[in-house]
């Protein structure tokens, strides 16, 4: 009687419906590949839209107005480099209808790439009924807004701790900051001179453009911050967490973590007005190695 032999090419157990099994997994990877919904493409997609440049209002007068684009930056201080306010988006928040963009409530983080793009430009919207190109003075209330396009009609808003919304930021527990998509009188701030001692003296005056200022937000009157000691790991590399909360030192002065120059392009429109800061200069090269498109300042 013959006997039966087992090689390595005899199939055992439920083989065919593990090989159909690999099947349907092949078959869905290419799906999705081809509507483009893996995890890397939807990576790449959100960074090629987030980063992409965006131009800032040229100053002629040296003032901001309503309707500017501009980027917030921390100067940095001692334990923290220069960084911008940056829209903190990951791939969970990406919508496909009407049009691929954001969907809100979005994150906020302090990018430390200083760069004039999607993520970090925002525009100076009136919420008091002043007309566009019309100068922002000190104590007056406006609205952040973020540019058209993939990252459209979101506004910086912030909000307190409460019992009833438990909206704090996850490392420091402090006044949260995102982006929401109404308009609100908690998406409402103004500008406030830096120096205490001189702050009457420019109340009601034209805020200059790139000048250090306090951003303050008018509901909870706590300035915005950029916080050094509380780092995220965001989608675009490591970033300091902002919140809304007024540091104050012995004297009763704000800290660095709440001052912040709200910059614009040069007359010549070739890039920022910043300060020639070191953090500056080596933030903007890596960012430029990492993204051979976005523009040098």
């Amino acid at each position: 009687m013959a006997k039966m032999a087992y090689r390595a090419s005899v199939k055992i157990g439920n083989w065919t419906e593990d090989l159909r099994l690999d099947e349907d997994a092949k078959k869905e990877f290419l799906e999705k590949k081809e509507r483009g919904e893996l995890a890397a493409q939807k990576v790449d997609f959100l960074k090629q839209n987030m980063l992409s440049p965006v131009d800032l209002t040229v100053t002629n007068d040296g003032k901001l107005h309503f309707g500017d684009v501009v980027i917030l930056v921390n100067m940095g201080g001692e334990k923290r480099g220069c960084s911008a306010v940056s829209i903190n988006a990951d791939v969970n928040g990406l919508t496909k209808t009407p049009s691929p963009g954001l969907q809100a409530p979005c994150g906020i983080s302090a990018g430390r790439a200083i760069q004039p793009c999607t993520r970090t430009a925002f525009i100076i919207t009136s919420v008091d009924g002043s007309p566009d190109r019309s100068t922002l003075h000190f104590e007056q209330s406006f609205a952040l807004k973020t540019t058209s396009g993939f990252a459209r009609g979101l506004y910086l808003t912030s909000d307190r701790q409460s019992f009833q919304k438990l909206k704090c930021a996850k490392k420091s527990r402090l006044q949260e900051v995102n982006l929401e998509a109404v308009s609100s009188f908690l998406s409402w701030w103004k500008i406030v001179h830096f120096d205490p001692q001189e702050r009457l003296e420019y109340e009601g005056q034209p805020v200059p453009a790139n000048v250090k200022v306090l951003i303050v937000h008018c509901k909870t009157n706590q300035a915005l911050a950029a916080l050094g000691d509380h780092v995220l790991w965001t989608t675009y590399g490591k970033e300091y967490e902002v919140t809304a909360h007024t540091f104050l030192d012995s004297h009763k002065v704000e800290q660095n973590n709440n001052h912040w120059m709200l910059c614009t392009s040069e007359p010549a429109g070739n890039g920022l007005l910043l300060l020639n800061h070191p953090h500056s200069a080596a933030n903007n090269q890596e960012l430029t190695q990492a993204n051979p498109d976005v523009k040098k300042i």
